[in-house]
């Protein structure tokens, strides 16, 4: 798919914004598939695709590194980061760790605005998953379940933190969507998310960590279900 750019030339911003255009689309492409695990990024062929010039998608490309979802070999080029049962498994592990300390920290400090922040997160969300059917539902779906988890945390006063629970929800995101889209094992997600805000509503710390918990390892076990010539397969489409 062809990402043209409709910018003018004059501007001394625009190349800020042709990276992050770049930027931006080559991420959602790495996210969701259409890059696969492993592939080669080559600058000559991607650039046309994208719409701008070799030195604005290097520039991209050095940003998704620091992502962690492009890496680097050198004189030889950068290409799409792996993905493994072991890499998603260190990934939930960290991820339990850091994202449960952080919610109990926030439900000790939140106040009145972070429980109205939350409701309504809970809301948007909920009017998601009841029309997730398209791609563009499903878009949807993804955007506000993030600020969900977001809200969750956000009274947590450590920006470090939060930071760190940042970069681990966005390299789940790849396998997390393998898990929503072959459903492997079943499991109700707004179940799973109206536990998690009641316990955080009701203030009880060692309830919603556990809840949030099972909601983030369940993740993995779904996608540790599925057959590795289905995973294959879906990396590749």
């Amino acid at each position: 798919m062809a990402h043209k750019n409709t910018a003018g030339d004059s501007t001394p911003a625009e190349p800020k914004t042709l990276v992050e255009t770049a930027y931006r689309a080559l991420r959602r492409d790495i996210i969701e598939g259409r890059l696969a695990p492993g592939e080669k990024l080559r600058v000559e062929h991607l650039k046309d695709d994208y719409g701008v010039g070799a030195g604005t998608l290097r520039e991209a490309l050095s940003l998704l590194i620091s992502d962690a979802l492009v890496v680097s070999q050198g004189q030889r080029g950068f290409r799409v980061a792996p993905v493994s049962l072991e890499d998603f498994e260190d990934i939930t592990r960290t991820r339990v760790m850091l994202e449960c300390d952080a919610l109990r920290q926030s439900i000790a400090k939140g106040d009145d605005a972070w429980e109205g922040d939350l409701l309504a997160a809970f809301h948007r969300l909920t009017k998601a998953e009841e029309k997730r059917i398209g791609t563009d539902d499903r878009e949807e779906w993804e955007e506000r379940n993030r600020i969900f988890h977001e809200v969750l945390i956000s009274a947590c006063p450590s920006r470090w933190l939060k930071h760190f629970i940042a970069i681990l929800y966005q390299q789940a995101e790849r396998y997390r969507r393998l898990s929503l889209y072959l459903q492997p094992i079943p499991r109700d997600i707004h179940v799973e998310h109206e536990a998690l805000l009641q316990a955080a509503m009701a203030r009880d710390a060692d309830k919603a960590g556990a809840i949030l918990a099972e909601h983030i390892q369940l993740t993995f076990r779904s996608v540790q279900s599925i057959p590795m010539a289905q995973l294959n397969e879906k990396q590749a489409a």
